[in-house]
């Protein structure tokens, strides 16, 4: 009856939302068991946030999906390019990192 909301009550989920989430569950199991993980992962990235994509660049399984997510950080994942270039100054990553930081200060990319 309130005109706002109550912290005290509990979040009501529409119920059509919770049935996509479980497809999309579903699909996602599906295609790992199916499908190469590798391929899997990759194409999860571009749906990833910036915190998923950070944490990929950093400590992902595979190399291919490492250096992808490297090439999709943005100026807000500005520490986590410099990181991957202090742990790893040598390593793909550490290059993949210098180059990206490098295009982003450089302002060559779209978006400034």
């Amino acid at each position: 009856m309130g005109c706002c909301d109550d912290p005290t009550e509990s979040n009501k989920i529409d119920p059509r939302q919770l049935v996509r989430e479980q497809q999309h569950y579903g699909e996602l199991v599906r295609d790992l068991f199916t499908d190469d993980p590798e391929k899997v992962l990759l194409r999860l990235l571009h749906e990833a946030n910036a915190y998923l994509r950070e944490l990929a660049a950093l400590r992902a399984y595979y190399p291919s999906v490492r250096l992808h997510a490297i090439e999709l950080l943005d100026k807000k994942s500005l520490t986590v390019l410099n990181q991957l270039i202090q742990k790893e100054p040598d390593s793909p990553f550490g290059l993949a990192a210098k180059a990206r930081l490098g295009h982003l200060s450089g302002g060559t990319g779209f978006f400034k």
